[in-house]
């Protein structure tokens, strides 16, 4: 198969569109021959190393941390799939990744895909609505809630746009201005361009922030949460101190897991139409390194990059 690979952290010019042996579906594993996988801000920051004092790679290292395709074996045991299902998967951090032509993965990190869902859409989903789902469990929203949602056109901000919103909760989320009127039409409430006005300088009372920036966004984001608000946050710059005493709020971090159940429900409500997948852009696996150039730029919005096989 066709796989990009990389032997060492560095720059995207470290990864290389290889050959590699076709893994085999070992007991209780199905093999899928991938179609498309997301390319996350975790893929490329765990590339260049940024991350190394939280995980060691195991090197030579596939990156990838999720991908979609249809099942083509079967191993002892498999009772959930059988070849000719299509899947979405969650590739362990340690083990190989999605940017390759198959990937073998234990059938507990593997959900099927809706009929109604394109496989690139329900990939697109996959990481990005772990997260999402993770992170709303973790603030318990609840209807009426008054929500504010950082980086409302990214591919987690807007699969929380949307979630909060089918939810009941009153949704503010902040963009570019030129994404704003995207980031209405995912079910925002009311849109702050940060390149234009600064939303802590005028909103106030919320019960939930979702803070997926870090550094100065996180500071500015205690002060616009009521007495007894709560903060969630994912990884992204490190938080420098916990202010939550000060203001009088909670912060809390949503602990990202390969979670089946959580994968599921938003597959669910993906396959009733109840939430909208988002593909920004999709390019071919052999323009990883590419991927990954826009991705640490900046460059993309509106949801997930995705590698298409």
């Amino acid at each position: 198969m066709k796989a990009i690979q990389y032997s060492e952290h560095g720059p995207a010019d470290v990864m290389h569109y290889v050959d590699l042996p076709d893994p085999i579906a070992g007991p209780g594993q199905i093999l899928v021959k991938l179609e498309a996988a997301s390319v996350t801000p975790f893929d490329w920051k765990l590339r260049a190393g940024h991350l190394q004092s939280h995980f060691t790679l195991p090197m030579p290292s596939v990156p990838g941390r999720d991908g979609g395709g249809t099942v083509v074996s079967v191993g002892d045991g498999v009772t959930e799939f059988k070849v000719g299902d299509r899947a979405v998967v969650m590739a362990g951090v340690f083990a190989q990744g999605g940017y390759a032509e198959m990937i073998a993965v234990d059938e507990k990190h593997a959900v099927k895909i809706p009929d109604s869902l394109p496989t690139v859409g329900a990939v697109a989903l996959t990481n990005a609505g772990l997260s999402t789902w993770i992170a709303v469990r973790t603030a318990e929203v609840k209807s009426g809630d008054k929500v504010l949602v950082h980086s409302g056109s990214g591919a987690v901000g807007g699969l929380l746009v949307q979630l909060c919103h089918h939810l009941g909760a009153h949704v503010t989320a902040t963009c570019r201005s030129t994404n704003r009127d995207y980031v209405l039409g995912l079910g925002a409430d009311r849109v702050i361009a940060y390149d234009q006005e600064d939303f802590s300088e005028f909103l106030t009372d919320q019960d939930i922030v979702f803070e997926l920036m870090g550094g100065e966004v996180h500071d500015k984001s205690y002060k616009v949460l009521k007495k007894g608000g709560r903060m969630v946050w994912l990884v992204a710059d490190p938080i420098r101190e916990d202010r939550g005493e000060e203001f009088g709020v909670k912060l809390t971090r949503a602990m990202i897991t390969d979670d089946k159940s959580a994968l599921e429900a938003m597959m669910g409500l993906a396959g009733a139409g109840l939430l909208k997948p988002q593909v920004a852009r999709t390019m071919p696996l052999s323009e990883a390194a590419e991927a990954h150039r826009l991705m640490e730029k900046g460059a993309i919005s509106r949801g997930r990059l995705m590698l298409t096989m």
